[in-house]
């Protein structure tokens, strides 16, 4: 792999380190996040709701509102439709008791994904109906594509609202009021870039204005930072930036997170392993309670983990986070195995094609989204993995950085029955008939859009340290620029001629534990773990290394560790 340093201007860095009173590698970070004064430094660093702009200003966001408020005033029936995932869970989650704190009853409904598919569909619609169509029905994190199914609706007399973030493949949706800033608003909206949980919370937010505006004293009690548990869940799961709105809405969406006010959050976060007296961090929502909220989706019904976020008892909320923690071993188990055959599939068939096409007849569907995700890192390629549904084969489609898995899918069209999502991650559907036809455009298509080939996997190193630097005072400046992700990558820094004068400790299949030298303030030296490694540096060698740094908590204690992400020898 090759390493990179990030360019910096280290001259700003320095004059942001001495402003800010940080070190100069904490300067060095921000510099690198694009902040180029001390004043937007200083907004990233302390985050504050205030500085959230008006929802108002979004488009259609107030109509939107309007049409909310004509049900609540008139008592109308409504259901909300959300996606299966967390973004989807939690969106419908805060709408739904949002609206039963003002007297509202709304159905609530997610697809059926084995038997419904992606999305908003007729079938989902006549289910969740059953004979009985609601005057308003509001679907969130889905329907930006949904023209046949929003016709449908309003044939039925249905009024329609759409709250989502996903980018159209044609057109926007017409007869309805249509809440999407990818395609309403400019690309400079600081909101551009909120994922659907993101969006409902404006919603709410406009919603709340607008009652108190009326009186309504049933929101007198009702505090807005309260869903920010669930807009933190949404935002880090769907790996959407984290900059602008969502940095705000993501940082103290975690510490409301780490509250455990929540009963269902503290419940999954129990099954989960998450120590109570540990601070909330969003890896703790991107391998812990997001895979629990995800795995009945993948393989049931995602409407149990909504209820285990609305309910309130105890007892209930454990039952249920334990068969949600049941379900996600179970997803493990079946993910572990089709990722096997899969990566030997792909190393025989696509050494040298620039993407991967695999399909099996017997692989559970709910899973291969994150098998594409296993697949498409271990060989730096745009990998679709897809499943059998009767005559369909559905999947996920996983991409590298830079390779824009939209692009790919728009030239392949024709071939597909339904598509959607990000330049990162889309889902597909086609019939199996197609797979080979599919999968000779999916790779024709990138070879035309790379023509050069796609682009070699890199490493960004932030900064070179010394090993003494790795210190608790260097994690205490890394907690102020929490939450990581995407918009906001976690530091990568490296160490030059690192000689480890104890051997690793094997452990697992190709994980070791380890211990930098030791230096003053850590006499016995930082531990270390590394995962998946095929080699590993020997004792008294000289390596250069890359490391991720961060509080390791363990029963109540918390440790700096590194955890390995390369290593080279020494120049």
């Amino acid at each position: 792999m090759l390493w990179t340093t990030i360019d910096t201007d280290h001259s700003l860095a320095a004059k942001l380190s001495s402003q800010l009173g940080v070190s100069k590698v904490a300067g060095e970070l921000l510099v690198q996040r694009g902040l180029e004064s001390a004043e937007t430094a200083e907004e990233f660093l302390r985050p504050r709701l205030a500085h959230l702009d008006n929802p108002f200003e979004m488009t259609n966001l107030e109509a939107a509102v309007t049409r909310i408020e004509q049900a609540i005033d008139n008592k109308e029936s409504v259901v909300v439709f959300g996606d299966y995932d967390v973004d989807g869970v939690t969106s419908t989650v805060q709408l739904v008791s949002m609206l039963r704190s003002l007297d509202l009853e709304p159905r609530f409904c997610v697809p059926r994904r084995l038997d419904e598919g992606y999305g908003l569909s007729e079938d989902a619609i006549d289910r969740v109906f059953d004979g009985q169509p609601s005057d308003l029905f509001i679907a969130l994190d889905c329907g930006t594509n949904a023209h046949e199914p929003i016709a449908y609706l309003r044939k039925l007399g249905v009024d329609v609202i759409i709250v989502d973030h996903h980018q159209t493949k044609t057109e926007a949706p017409v007869d309805c009021i249509f809440v999407n800033p990818h395609v309403n608003d400019g690309a400079d909206a600081p909101w551009l870039d909120l994922c659907t949980a993101g969006l409902v919370f404006k919603l709410l937010h406009g919603l709340l204005k607008k009652r108190r505006e009326a009186e309504d004293p049933r929101v007198e009690s009702i505090q807005l930072q309260d869903y920010l548990d669930l807009v933190a869940m949404g935002t880090v799961a769907d790996l959407v930036p984290l900059r602008a709105e969502n940095r705000i809405l993501s940082w103290f969406g975690l510490r409301h997170l780490r509250a455990n006010g929540r009963v269902g959050v503290r419940a999954l976060a129990e099954v989960s392993g998450i120590d109570s007296t540990q601070e909330m961090a969003s890896p703790d929502i991107s391998f812990k309670l997001g895979p629990r909220i995800n795995a009945s989706g993948r393989l049931a019904d995602a409407t149990l983990p909504i209820n285990l976020l609305l309910e309130s008892d105890y007892t209930a909320c454990k039952a249920m986070a334990t068969e949600l923690d049941e379900m996600n071993r179970e997803r493990q188990s079946i993910e572990r195995g089709i990722t096997k055959d899969a990566e030997a599939r792909a190393s025989a068939e696509f050494a040298d094609a620039p993407g991967i096409v695999l399909y099996g007849d017997d692989w559970h569907p709910g899973v291969v989204g994150i098998v594409a995700s296993r697949v498409s890192r271990h060989f730096h390629k745009p990998t679709v993995i897809l499943g059998a549904e009767g005559d369909l084969a559905k999947g996920s489609g996983r991409s590298v950085s830079s390779v824009n898995l939209v692009d790919a899918f728009q030239r392949c069209n024709e071939l597909l029955d339904h598509w959607g999502g990000h330049p990162m991650a889309a889902g597909v559907s086609l019939p199996a008939a197609n797979i080979d036809a599919f999968r000779e455009c999916f790779i024709a298509g990138l070879k035309e859009l790379y023509p050069a080939g796609l682009p070699e996997p890199s490493l960004a190193v932030s900064a070179w340290l010394e090993v003494e630097d790795l210190n608790e005072a260097l994690l205490d400046e890394l907690d102020k620029l929490h939450p990581f992700g995407q918009g906001n990558p976690e530091p990568v820094f490296g160490v030059r001629g690192v000689v480890l004068a104890e051997a690793p400790e094997p452990f697992g299949r190709g994980n070791y534990r380890f211990r930098l030298p030791p230096v003053a303030s850590s006499r016995r030296g930082v531990s270390g773990i590394a995962w998946r490694m095929e080699a590993f540096p020997e004792a008294g060698v000289p390596v250069d290394i890359t490391v991720r740094f961060a509080w390791n908590y363990w029963r109540s204690n918390r440790n700096p560790q590194v955890t390995l992400v390369d290593w080279k020898p020494a120049e």
